[in-house]
């Protein structure tokens, strides 16, 4: 077995028990409320007045945890399970967010070089497992091409992640 399976089985098992520990952080402040009152798409308002940003459009997406800043549009999209509630974990992903619309707007660079990986990230993270699974099934002796391919594109995912880290947790730290 090529040792590059197992960096790509870890990866995998990382990705996935950051996003249970995610999910269950959220699910357990999401029954902690705010004090104050104010909805998160009401925080993130203030959040973005108190930063002098008057530019940027609050909107509503379906879903839970779908929030994003869209920085090309200039809009902040906050999810379902986030906009209209007065939990302190909604509170938080909105101001979340804001950070991220600073982040632009003080041209923050770790930001630009994480919009500068995205498109090739995109390729890999929904090309490199139906490669690597093609490869598998096909089967092979000694090296194989389509899982290589599959692993090279799976690797610009992970750069993606780890140049990704930065930008969040400066988001978070700006939140």
């Amino acid at each position: 077995m090529d040792w590059t399976y197992i960096l790509v089985l870890i990866g995998l098992l990382f990705s996935m028990a950051v996003s249970a520990s995610l999910k269950s952080t959220y699910s357990k402040y999401s029954k902690e409320f705010s004090r104050c009152g104010l909805t998160a798409s009401e925080v993130a308002e203030r959040i973005l007045r108190n930063a002098g940003i008057d530019y940027v459009e609050i909107r509503p997406v379906s879903g839970s945890l779908t929030d994003y800043f869209d920085p090309r549009n200039k809009i902040l999209c906050l999810s379902d399970s986030v906009r209209n509630s007065t939990s302190i974990a909604a509170i938080g992903v909105a101001a979340h967010e804001c950070g991220h619309a600073i982040q632009h707007d003080t041209g923050y660079a770790p930001i630009n070089l994480r919009n500068a990986v995205l498109p090739l990230a995109n390729i890999g993270s929904k090309l490199s497992y139906p490669l690597i699974m093609i490869g598998v099934f096909i089967g092979a002796t000694g090296s194989n091409p389509i899982i290589s391919a599959g692993i090279l594109l799976f690797s610009f995912a992970v750069i993606f992640q780890i140049v990704t880290l930065p930008v969040e947790f400066d988001a978070s730290h700006r939140a």
